[in-house]
């Protein structure tokens, strides 16, 4: 079959500000001037507006009191109200999250600050194998059977219209907190076409589809009035929290009037309050980071602070993860909240049950917490090891159903013998290496279930509203969705979502956004340093990329236990010799040589005999490699042409 060599299209930054004033202000350089502007800046039209001096201090210096106002928030102070009659009236309250990082967190935050206030609270996330994604039957009834007659949801329940119905007609109050899209249906001018010229139009030929809860709290809600809607499940119930706080007693007591709710609850005062939120800010975070939202806005604050306050947490459990994966507290990141804490805590969801890992949080005893984290992070390690062999069977799969040469437009990879928990990380890096719509689908009990991942110009969740009528359950945003189909359905929903995609051409074109070109004498370690004020890196606010032609490969090194990295010395037109690092594919990065120099040269370029003319475009990112007390600068490769 034809080898798939897909190329991205780098695009250098061209956005016009103030570099030397921005620079001199606050006393940066004015290459990190540059950067700024480039991540604030969204149109030239809107630059003097989004770059300017109040802005950038945000972006410099923001803290909490940049957070949102909740109560802007749809049915905010109605679910708020609910809550705190059903804990002055003693009754019991489920909270029933998800089984993925966000709704861990989630339902820690909800289920800690709802004990704080009073509540006798517990707990259900479901079996992600027994029970699906969110809200059930099976677990309405659950709590029925136990006596329980108010449901809260968080990180779920905005498209559980049926199941909340359900428990409507028993007779129990439900409120929802989710930040999923909203489920919506097309008015009938929008289906005809008519009125779906533009993006405008299309919304306003929308009709949201709110389950029948007693409050529906969800950013996305059209009628809510909240200014960022790209707040993660963890966030949402944080934020419902803070209205709890906020909420006082009405005007019929003169003696109560006025004063808050909590205020009422025996041995609670102001500052137990503060301090619980402050602690529950590295748990919105990391939902933040792990749940893949953009550190824009507020979440960028959250995230911030969370790296600011998890070295000083409380949290026996949390800590415990930390320490067994062999972390700095003192020094934790991005990367390791989205690539080590993160998927030990998702891993108990995938191959056990999430409840141990929202125990790991909720657990006093410093013995249990370090069993707990060992178990996370053994349960991890499998899931990696079937997670390659996962990748593996999908390329098989790709490469079977291409013989012709062509790759579909959108991949639906049917792949049985798959655990059906991964099949969202194997869908993840089959896009990334296809850079195609990608669904992976695997057999279920009853049916098949599976999860995608979506590329730029792909509204993964709206393509699946439009056949939707293939779908037994289905869900998610316009990058990642989940789904369950009976299995027949498969070769349809492949055929469907091929005949509607409307992408061509460019649109299956990878796009590098660079942030400048830059020669690699320029960068230094104070440079890399200054870099600190740009962090946290992540979606939405990426680690700076560079570019610099003709940088000559002198000499290299495959390293890693799998041959998954490599080292190389490097020079440019200056002369100097430098590391550079790449982690990134190397099958494709060895594929990619052998065309432009040959194999000969290649082989002689790792055996150090090069003459200096294997010479490559890179994007890369300046770094500082700490080895044994010593740094040295280093350049890491993204990507190359």
């Amino acid at each position: 079959m034809e080898k798939f060599l897909f190329m991205s299209k780098w695009m250098v930054a061209s956005k016009k500000a103030d570099f030397d004033g921005i620079a001199a202000k606050y006393g940066i350089r004015n290459i990190t001037a540059r950067l700024i502007a480039n991540r604030l800046i969204t149109s030239m039209k809107t630059a003097a507006i989004e770059c300017n001096d109040e802005t950038i201090d945000a972006y410099l210096n923001g803290n909490v009191d940049m957070m949102h106002d909740p109560h802007f928030m749809a049915d905010m102070e109605k679910g708020a109200k609910i809550m705190w009659e059903k804990i002055f009236a003693g009754e019991k309250i489920r909270v029933i999250g998800d089984y993925d990082v966000d709704g861990i967190c989630s339902s820690y935050i909800l289920v800690s600050g709802l004990r704080l206030f009073g509540g006798d609270v517990d707990c259900v996330l479901p079996d992600r194998i027994k029970d699906g994604y969110g809200l059930s039957e099976k677990l309405v009834d659950a709590a029925y059977d136990a006596g329980i007659r108010t449901i809260i949801t968080c990180d779920n329940g905005i498209a559980a219209f049926d199941q909340i119905a359900h428990a409507k007609e028993k007779g129990m109050t439900v409120v929802v907190t989710d930040h999923h899209e909203v489920p919506f249906s097309l008015s009938e001018e929008s289906e005809n076409g008519d009125d779906c010229n533009d993006s405008a139009s299309n919304n306003m030929g929308r009709e949201e589809i709110l389950p029948p809860a007693d409050a529906v709290i969800d950013p996305k809600r059209k009628d809510g009035e909240y200014p960022f809607k790209e707040i993660c499940g963890a966030v949402v119930a944080y934020k419902f929290l803070q209205v709890m706080a906020d909420t006082k007693m009405e005007d019929g007591d003169k003696n109560q009037s006025g004063s808050f709710l909590y205020e009422h609850i025996e041995g609670l005062s102001r500052e137990k309050v503060t301090e619980f939120f402050t602690e529950m800010l590295t748990f919105a975070g990391i939902a933040t980071v792990c749940d893949v939202m953009e550190l824009k806005d507020e979440n960028r604050v959250i995230v911030k602070e969370s790296l600011r306050l998890i070295s000083s947490t409380n949290n026996i459990g949390l800590r415990a993860l930390i320490h067994v994966n062999s972390l700095d507290e003192n020094n934790i990141s991005c990367y390791h909240y989205g690539f080590v804490i993160g998927p030990c805590l998702n891993a108990t969801g995938r191959l056990d049950l999430a409840t141990r890992a929202l125990n790991l949080f909720f657990t006093e005893d410093e013995n249990e917490a370090s069993k707990i984290a060992g178990d996370l992070k053994e349960l991890n390690d499998s899931r990696k090891d079937m997670t390659k062999q996962g990748v593996d069977n999908a390329v098989l799969y790709v490469q079977d159903i291409c013989k012709n040469g062509e790759l579909p437009k959108v991949l639906v990879i049917y792949l049985p013998e798959v655990h059906e928990s991964i099949a969202g990380i194997i869908a993840g890096k089959i896009k990334e290496k296809y850079y195609r719509p990608t669904f992976v689908i695997t057999k279920a009990s009853d049916g098949a279930k599976g999860s995608g991942r979506s590329i730029e110009g792909y509204d993964m969740y709206e393509e699946m509203s439009e056949c939707k009528q293939l779908f037994t359950k289905y869900g998610g945003h316009k990058m990642a969705a989940g789904l369950s189909l009976p299995e027949e359905n498969i070769d349809v929903l492949r055929k469907t979502l091929n005949d509607n995609c409307k992408l061509s051409g460019e649109d299956f074109e990878p796009v590098l956004h660079i942030d400048m070109v830059m020669p690699l004498q320029y960068a230094d370690m104070n440079l890399v340093r200054e870099f600190k004020k740009l962090e946290p890196f992540g979606n939405g606010n990426t680690k700076p990329i560079f570019a610099q032609r003709n940088v000559a490969l002198l000499s290299g090194r495959i390293l890693g236990k799998n041959k998954n990295c490599g080292k190389y010395r490097i020079t440019d037109e200056s002369g100097k010799i430098y590391d550079m690092m790449y982690f990134g594919d190397m099958e494709k990065w060895h594929e990619f040589l052998y065309g432009k120099f040959g194999k000969e040269a290649v082989d002689d370029m790792y055996f150090g005999n090069t003459d200096g003319n294997m010479k490559i475009n890179v994007a890369y990112y300046p770094d500082i490699n700490s080895y044994q007390g010593r740094e040295s600068l280093q350049f890491i490769m993204n990507d190359f042409s």
